[in-house]
């Protein structure tokens, strides 16, 4: 559960920062591809994992220079050029990615050596998790602290809210939105590089499966809340575990429909928030004019 929502968890944190400063990001689903592509490249010719953990985040960022270029400096639709990053992310990954296909790299080392496993319950534990998971938490709570209790978490807080209050207060909102388009690219490009450096230790054409666009929905079930991001991707992951158990079981249902179960109880869960809510607390109120509805 853990280890398979580990790549949802950052890529959701990062739409999630994104969309705090008033900016929809439809192509974080190119830039994990990205991510994965060059992470998972670059971590098999170097033999090291964590250079590509960086080389994927460095690629994700690249990507969302693009969004921010278009958005920002273009004015263009942020629906169109969110489309567009994510096609450039899957040709890029797609023609670049063709003959590492089927390869394998050597992924983090597990918390714990094989001789834990007969610890109760928390041996089993160790021995399958390596760092990145819990390094994966700690990242979501101390971005959620930083959006709460820093002056310059607030400001970005005021500039996804109102453009006329943060340039009022001396804070330019084009600025604080370049920086929340690019540390969500960061954030995408990483959890890309986790997938299939960390996670699988392989590359496939298209491996993210959607996971991309799944966390632009379950940004609005965390309500742009860092700190909910971790529980609602938790769900998440207790939904593909359980896919993966299911198929062991000789259920005689399709795997292809089991597998649509984590894609499933998103929806659910973004239709339940959005009938429960109405307007949906916590919406920035910035987010209303990308669809027009500006007051």
């Amino acid at each position: 559960m853990l280890r398979s929502s580990t790549p949802l968890m950052m890529v959701t944190l990062g739409e999630t920062l994104t969309q705090r400063v008033g900016i929809v990001n439809l192509g974080v689903e190119g830039q994990m591809l990205g991510g994965a592509c060059v992470g998972f490249a670059v971590a098999a010719a170097t033999g090291s994992p964590v250079l590509g953990f960086a080389a994927g985040a460095a690629a994700g960022l690249m990507l969302s220079f693009v969004h921010a270029a278009l958005c920002l400096g273009c004015e263009a639709n942020q629906i169109g050029s969110g489309i567009a990053v994510f096609t450039l992310g899957l040709g890029l990954s797609s023609y670049f990615g063709r003959g590492a296909i089927g390869g394998k790299v050597a992924g983090l080392a597990p918390l714990a050596a094989s001789g834990c496993s007969d610890v109760p319950f928390i041996g089993p534990i160790l021995t399958q998790l390596t760092p990145i998971a819990p390094l994966a938490i700690v990242i979501v709570l101390i971005a959620g602290a930083w959006l709460y209790r820093t002056r310059t978490g607030l400001n970005w807080r005021i500039a996804g809210e109102s453009f006329q209050t943060a340039r009022a207060l001396g804070i330019r909102p084009k600025f604080i939105q370049a920086q929340g388009i690019l540390a969500g690219g960061l954030l995408s490009g990483f959890a890309g590089a986790i997938l299939s450096v960390d996670y699988t230790q392989t590359w496939a054409n298209e491996m993210t499966k959607g996971r991309g666009f799944v966390a632009v929905g379950l940004v609005i079930v965390a309500r742009w809340n860092p700190f909910l991001v971790l529980p609602v991707t938790l769900l998440f992951g207790v939904c593909e575990a359980a896919t993966l158990r299911l198929q062991t079981t000789g259920l005689t249902l399709s795997p292809y429909l089991i597998s649509c179960l984590p894609y499933v109880v998103s929806l659910l869960c973004v239709i339940v928030v959005s009938i429960r809510e109405g307007r949906i607390g916590g919406m920035p109120a910035e987010l209303a004019s990308v669809f027009g509805r500006r007051s």
